[in-house]
């Protein structure tokens, strides 16, 4: 679970994307190569009028051994979204309101969305992802899966962030993130990949409320 919220503060943030960052007074220019892609998968993704992507999120410690692995989907639907991951753990979003489901405890917490646009959400991950937090730059391409992957290294500006860098590697066919690797600064490695991603899933708006009645006996925690 733990794995699964650095990955929600650390990769689905909030971002809105343009090319220049300020470190003290100095303004530094990210790579326009790189922000030209990121620019061409924000673009793709907002072609999309409900998506729904199968991943693999891994988690590892400094010396390269895996300490979590987990596989799950994410649908999304306009503000909507839900994230089901192997083990039990849910989230559902009706643009309003977020359940977040633990199946060990039987247990959901609620809470409101954050009307600001500041609170994360699955779908930042795939668009606009890129801003004035982040200095950005082109790392090249390279073969994985059969694709041809561009990678992209993200760096934070504000340095008391819990994480030192981001690469994203950018299916360079089909104009869309493949994955995403977090370096956490106590040398945790976390990486989120896509196996599958339809654009046009069929998803009702029901499946993005949580519906108490399919889980007997659940502890509520309300926190609106």
């Amino acid at each position: 679970m733990k794995s699964v919220l650095f990955v929600v503060s650390c990769i689905l943030a909030g971002f809105t994307g343009f090319s220049q960052a300020k470190v003290g007074d100095q303004p530094v220019t990210s790579d326009p190569a790189a922000k030209k892609i990121l620019d061409e998968v924000s673009a793709k993704f907002k072609t999309y009028k409900a998506v729904q992507a199968a991943f693999a999120l891994k988690n590892e410690d400094g010396k390269g051994k895996v300490l979590d692995n987990k596989k799950g989907t994410v649908s999304m639907k306009g503000s909507k979204y839900r994230v089901s991951l192997a083990g039990g753990t849910e989230i559902f979003c009706d643009g309003s309101n977020i359940w977040t489901y633990d199946k060990s405890a039987n247990e959901v917490t609620i809470t409101k969305l954050d009307g600001s646009g500041s609170m994360i959400t699955p779908q930042k991950l795939f668009t606009n992802f890129y801003d004035k937090d982040f200095l950005y730059k082109l790392n090249g391409e390279k073969k994985e899966a059969g694709k041809t992957l561009v990678e992209i290294e993200m760096t934070p500006v504000d340095k008391t962030k819990a994480f030192h860098k981001v690469f994203l590697l950018v299916d360079k066919a089909s104009k869309s993130i493949y994955s995403t690797r977090i370096l956490d600064k106590s040398g945790t490695k976390i990486s989120y990949t896509v196996s599958s991603l339809n654009g046009k899933a069929p998803l009702t708006d029901a499946m993005f409320v949580f519906d108490k009645s399919k889980y007997p006996g659940v502890e509520e925690v309300d926190l609106r």
